[in-house]
């Protein structure tokens, strides 16, 4: 059985447009991050973008291959890595995540366009494995006091009030640097829909399977979908063109795939939070989705 590899890009856009129209829909969550943590959150991403784009570009020198960094996808892998990190995390960790991200999870497959795996969560997953006590400290928004995140209270039982939906909306609890503001978030897919940038099916599929199995788990849905970096990785992660399926009957499956991961990691797994292990699961079968659902010719 033959299995086709990325790409899957079919657009008359070129690159760089689809990833400035991202960076557009990622600025307001970018500038909620500053307004709850402080502008300790500028050096993250300020790290995690210089390193992810001088590394691309070392990469391709070394390697004699075309220098693609203005294209601006390395600009996006830093964003989306800085996201999904805590607020408090050593910038040196921020490096060595966005060079692994860059080199591991990019560069040796082919570089964009050929990588299976979303770059950003590759560094985030190698970060959370190397260094998980560091990658799980959390601060409160507007102080330095430490606390728990709202998925490791009700996971672990600890000490610490469960926040009010409100409050999970608006980003007014412990989290990673991008994920908590959800209103912020969904103004940037707002955006991006607008832009028609993304496909909804995916997120549909996610967000409909994680309400299902929270409701016959007898979980409270609206919690499960407003904490962590659910909404985070459903419309900025799990919409990335090279890394899912290209069939609409396959993006159904990876969002109902990496629903139900998410919430036997979330309810039945080692860690309190599921959507980076999920969606890069998810990513190892998508070559097998597009084979079963990709449609074919009559008689073929």
């Amino acid at each position: 059985m033959i299995i086709s590899v990325s790409p899957h890009i079919k657009s008359r856009e070129t690159i760089a447009s689809v990833m400035r129209d991202v960076l557009i829909a990622l600025a307001p969550a970018g500038v909620a991050a500053v307004y709850l943590f402080g502008t300790n959150v500028l050096w993250i991403l300020c790290a995690s973008v210089s390193f992810c784009v001088i590394s691309e570009y070392v990469f391709q020198k070394v390697t004699k291959k075309r220098v693609g960094v203005y294209d601006l996808s390395a600009v996006v892998t830093g964003v989306l890595l800085a996201f999904s990190l805590p607020p408090g995390v050593p910038v040196w960790m921020v490096c060595v995540g966005a060079v692994f991200a860059i080199v591991v999870g990019k560069e040796i497959f082919g570089g964009i366009g050929y990588n299976p795996f979303n770059p950003a969560l590759v560094g985030r997953a190698f970060l959370h494995i190397s260094w998980p006590t560091e990658m799980s400290s959390w601060v409160l928004p507007y102080s330095n006091l430490t606390s728990a995140s709202p998925l490791s209270v009700v996971k672990f039982g600890l000490n610490g009030d469960i926040p009010a939906y409100l409050e999970l909306f608006f980003g007014n609890v412990a989290g990673c640097i991008g994920e908590t503001s959800k209103i912020a978030l969904l103004a940037g897919v707002v955006y991006l829909v607008m832009r028609k940038q993304i496909k909804l099916l995916a997120p549909f599929s996610y967000i409909i399977t994680v309400v299902v199995v929270s409701l016959v788990a007898g979980r409270d849905a609206v919690f499960h979908l407003l904490s962590g970096g659910l909404i985070l990785g459903v419309f900025f992660m799990a919409t990335d063109p090279v890394t899912t399926p290209v069939p609409a009957k396959g993006k159904i499956i990876f969002g109902a795939g990496c629903g139900i991961l998410t919430m036997l990691i979330r309810l039945w797994g080692g860690f309190p939070e599921g959507v980076c292990y999920s969606i890069l699961i998810m990513n190892i079968l998508v070559p097998f989705i597009d084979r079963a659902t990709i449609p074919r010719r009559f008689g073929a």
